[in-house]
């Protein structure tokens, strides 16, 4: 079967359509139309469901092509270590990630790995949604919480704590609370996923856990804005220290009542398949590793964050 007639029924299934997958391949539309008659005529199935007006998955493809995507992402590798030199992992890294993780970590981290890496490529999803691997079009996403889909795979990054997190100015003003149950007169700047803000607000000390129902004048699906509002002084949020550690590093915003501590996450590099952990990906997941580690011991070592000596 014809490596470049697979990457036309991969790009006709991402577009749902032949004219503008054969466009983004700069060929002609007979040329694409062509590739996928000749890889249906060889499975003996059709990938596609024909319609006046757009083109959508059988049955057969929805269950060939993520498989054949994957396939396709491993020859690829291997030309380009082969290229590159065996020492050398390339190939291209497709994340999802969280919008705050994201961008204010995550990215330029992947920056660093490919700088000492040219083989590798990046194509970058940022999104605090749920992803779906294949109408995403990303091979794997790195999310806060172990995954709860036992058909997926993945590697545990780290454990994360979580913090309640205010700028010394608010707190100038407001009061810093040193107990749940003086949060009630604080304004809680909350995220929010499906339209349901997360204002139910839990603490731990000692085994004992505290619940606070917070008031809040804004929410929002997007946890880079919650981060935002945060350091303009707007009120208080719960944040993963990892997505506000600069803030925290640089004292824009404070750890508040450190011994009231909200549950601790778990950042998670997960995929679809086995086959997706590819040489790639296990360098990205060492260096999310590194640096991750690297941040908290930084915290740790500043008292932001209590160690566990």
């Amino acid at each position: 079967m014809n490596f470049d007639d697979l990457t036309v029924v991969l790009k006709v299934a991402e577009f749902r359509n032949i004219t503008a997958a054969a466009t983004s391949l700069d060929m002609r539309a007979a040329t694409a139309s062509a590739a996928v008659k000749r890889v249906e005529h060889e499975l003996g199935v059709e990938l596609f469901v024909r319609s006046t007006r757009q083109l959508r998955l059988s049955a057969a493809g929805e269950k060939y092509l993520p498989q054949c995507r994957q396939a396709l992402t491993l020859m690829d590798e291997a030309r380009q270590n082969i290229r590159f030199g065996t020492e050398t992992v390339a190939g291209e890294i497709r994340l999802s990630v969280s919008s705050d993780l994201g961008r204010n970590r995550v990215v330029p981290w992947i920056d660093q790995l490919m700088t000492s890496h040219p083989g590798l490529s990046l194509r970058v999803q940022i999104t605090d949604s749920n992803v779906d691997f294949f109408r995403d079009s990303v091979d794997m996403a790195l999310r806060y919480g172990s995954p709860s889909d036992a058909n997926l795979y993945g590697f545990k990054i780290c454990d994360v704590p979580r913090l309640l997190c205010a700028t010394p100015d608010y707190l100038n003003q407001q009061g810093t609370p040193i107990h749940p149950h003086d949060l009630a007169g604080h304004n809680g700047l909350f995220y929010q996923l499906q339209d349901i803000p997360y204002d139910l607000w839990t603490f731990k000390r000692d085994g004992e856990e505290y619940r606070v129902k917070m008031k809040g004048n804004r929410a929002s699906n997007d946890g880079d804005l919650v981060r935002r509002w945060c350091i303009a002084g707007h009120g208080m949020a719960v944040k993963s220290c990892l997505d506000i550690s600069d803030d925290l590093l640089s004292g824009r915003v404070m750890n508040v009542m450190p011994d009231y501590t909200p549950p601790v996450s778990e950042l998670w590099l997960i995929c679809p398949t086995r086959q997706s952990i590819t040489p790639a990906m296990r360098l990205l997941r060492d260096h999310l590793k590194q640096q991750c580690q690297s941040l908290i011991n930084a915290m740790t070592t500043r008292g932001i964050l209590p160690s566990h000596d």
